[in-house]
């Protein structure tokens, strides 16, 4: 009996899975994150090969029939030569002889959530992006332009506005909530000096590293949900993050709603999402934990049809 796999390539990881046909797991690799606009090609092409080469140990990779690669940032693979290269080398550097299929995360993560032909996929993980899903394949999406033009409810945009607001508090003179004293800890910076000094500081180091770094900050906007600006950022978020998927549905569908992504299992912001989506559709959400076991079903359709066992 051959195998499967599938892939799901995000901004901060990469997971590889390799099925039975049967639905049985027999490997799984992870490695850092793949999706080529917030990383150098060449970094996102080898940590492909990583999450590959750790899933087949221990396996005949020959024995792979079909593959599916989801990933944020596919239509740069899709589009470029010479990173659709890239890919194809770490595909076949692991030893896989089956075309490499390239999807977007976003139909990886709905084939994750649900087998259902149609539905609703959100993504609010680095990146946001809702897509409509027709017949298992994406047939449009709204959002997903990237940490430079949009991406509003993800984990950068939180990042962004948690320094944002820490900016904003050190311009005033009222005491730091406690969401801005974690910005500055982990900025490591400390209000010792003057507050326009921390301020300058705070600019300088956000804008001295990698756009995608802001996103290490979402996470202290979940832990102080109590604080006020928390809070504010929270409530912007899922309401960014409901209108988003609720623009990609016609009046009152009741196709599933398929959501993926760290900030999706972060309280109480999914907490929250969930319940507000419940209470704008009779639809059923559901929530997708792992995007390759969704890329390497829709992998397992190819070759058995839409009878193909789900993953065990």
């Amino acid at each position: 009996m051959g195998f499967v796999v599938g892939l799901d390539a995000g901004g901060t990881s990469t997971r590889a899975l390799v099925l039975d046909l049967d639905g049985t797991r027999l490997g799984a690799g992870v490695a850092g994150g793949a999706n080529p606009n917030s990383h150098p090609p060449e970094l996102a092409a080898a940590h492909i090969s990583q999450a590959l080469v750790a899933a087949l140990d221990g396996l005949d990779a020959a024995k792979v029939q079909s593959g599916v690669l989801g990933m944020a940032g596919s239509s740069k693979v899709l589009s470029d030569p010479s990173v659709t290269a890239l890919f194809e080398a770490a595909w076949t550097g692991a030893g896989l002889r089956c075309p490499m299929r390239v999807i977007t995360d976003c139909e990886a993560a709905f084939a994750t959530g649900s087998s259902a032909p149609n539905g609703t996929v959100l993504v609010a993980g680095t990146g946001s992006i809702a897509a409509r899903i027709t017949d298992h394949r994406l047939a449009g999406t709204v959002g997903g332009y990237g940490w430079l033009l949009g991406d509003e409810g993800s984990a950068f945009w939180l990042g962004r506005e948690a320094v944002r607001a820490t900016l904003r508090a050190l311009e005033s003179d009222a005491a730091l909530d406690p969401l801005a004293e974690a910005v500055l800890t982990m900025a490591d910076l400390r209000v010792t000096d003057s507050r326009r000094d921390v301020w300058r500081r705070l600019i300088t180091t956000s804008n001295q590293n990698p756009p995608i770094h802001l996103s290490h900050y979402a996470p202290l906007v979940t832990a102080h949900f109590e604080s006020p600006s928390a809070n504010r950022i929270i409530t912007a978020a899922v309401d960014s993050l409901a209108d988003l998927a609720m623009s990609c549905r016609e009046e009152g569908e009741d196709t599933p709603i398929v959501l993926v992504g760290s900030l999706v299992h972060a309280h109480p912001l999914g907490t929250r999402l969930r319940a507000e989506l419940t209470a704008r559709t009779r639809a059923t959400v559901r929530i997708a934990t792992e995007g390759a076991a969704g890329a390497a079903w829709l992998a397992a359709v190819e070759v058995l049809g839409t009878t193909a066992p789900r993953p065990c």
